[in-house]
């Protein structure tokens, strides 16, 4: 099916875009099992539809896959999906585990593959806050994570040294327990040892039973120059480890950027205010504007007023992951002088009376429009 004829992933689920992961996931469940083909033998129509369903879902539960769909459409994805002779379930293809999960319950077959396949590590993240120096200009800091390894003293297997496991009696190793329930031989995780096939008489001391304990991991990180508040960074297999030969998780660093005394951000412009006096907006005057590569020179033209931006090009924030830097736009505030001395006050004073309309440009166009709207 060509890109262009395809439905909206979206709507094939029957999620609205703000869906979670947990609805996402119920809604695919749901019609998974609606149009599953050993429910539906021989109905070319429900096969076409499960193959739709698995491949939103297969796009839309991944959060990767998710950000590139709904900001590219079809054309950010157009690997996903099954074509034909390439569609299946088995072990190795994309989708084995995502059918494992949601079937395995519901249709067998699938306990003693999960109970064979190790767990798993759990992902992670860890919020990182630096500077806004160091937002711009990228950064490489080490940072102490927490997470779940594997126990050493039972090699995580959970059993006390010198014991093992014992094959549960409730489902006499499968993990599942199978009953019938109309046409269908239906399978359910066994509660008993929660689908391991396995119980724990001597339970280890160290870990309790888990297989894991806590720990703190120092890892180095690179944040790369241009990132912003709310940005996540993914370090691979760093997250908690698996159990029984699994593979690690992931651990995502949630970058946190703190607000900076002199400097804002808009988009990929540095905002800084500075102020000038009335007699270096008026006469004009040349001053150091503090920028994130060092002090610049920066002309004030005279007659400048206040709230005037000026634009200091390249010396804004570095695109993130790509070429070019944003500008610096400086905004200048003219502060009335306070506490003016005898003489200062005398000589204001008298700047006042010599002053013509001439010297005050804004006020002259202010008082046009009041006039103009009492005509």
């Amino acid at each position: 099916m060509a890109n262009g004829d395809k439905r909206d992933y979206y709507e094939v689920l029957e999620v609205h875009k703000n869906a979670s992961e947990t609805e996402i996931k119920k809604a695919y469940r749901k019609l998974a099992i609606q149009f599953h083909p050993d429910k539906n033998a021989g109905d070319k129509a429900a096969e076409d539809k499960f193959k739709e369903v698995s491949e939103a879902y297969e796009v839309l539960s991944d959060p990767e896959k998710r950000a590139q769909y709904d900001r590219f459409g079809h054309a950010g994805v157009s690997g996903a999906g099954f074509g034909g002779a390439g569609f299946g379930f088995g072990a190795g293809t994309p989708f084995g585990d995502i059918f494992s999960d949601i079937f395995g319950d519901v249709f067998g077959g699938g306990g003693a593959r999960q109970r064979g396949r190790g767990r798993r590590g759990d992902d992670l993240q860890y919020t990182l806050d630096i500077s806004f120096e160091d937002a711009a200009n990228g950064i490489e800091t080490k940072i102490d994570v927490p997470y779940a390894k594997r126990c050493g003293t039972c090699n995580g297997s959970g059993a006390k040294p010198g014991t093992e496991p014992k094959t549960c009696p409730t489902c006499r190793g499968a993990g599942q327990v199978r009953f019938q329930q109309g046409f269908f031989s239906v399978s359910r995780t066994c509660s008993h040892c929660n689908g391991e096939g396995k119980i724990l008489d001597n339970p280890c001391s160290t870990c309790r039973g888990s297989g894991s304990v806590k720990d703190t991991k120092t890892l180095s990180v690179k944040v790369p120059p241009g990132v912003e508040t709310g940005n996540r960074l993914k370090v691979t297999g760093e997250g908690g480890q698996g159990t029984k030969g699994g593979t690690n998780g992931d651990l995502y660093v949630l970058i946190n950027v703190k607000e900076h005394p002199i400097f804002s951000r808009e988009g990929n412009d540095v905002i800084c205010e500075t102020p000038i006096s009335f007699a270096q907006a008026a006469l004009g005057s040349e001053i150091e504007i503090p920028t994130l590569d060092g002090k610049v020179s920066l002309k004030i033209p005279e007659g400048t007023q206040s709230g005037k931006i000026f634009r200091l090009r390249g010396k804004g924030i570095p695109v993130l992951q790509g070429y070019g830097r944003g500008d610096q736009l400086v905004v200048v505030r003219v502060e009335t002088p306070t506490n003016l001395n005898r003489q200062q006050r005398e000589l204001l004073e008298e700047f006042a009376k010599i002053s013509s309309e001439d010297v005050h440009p804004m006020g002259k166009s202010f008082l046009n429009k009041v006039m103009d709207m009492f005509k």
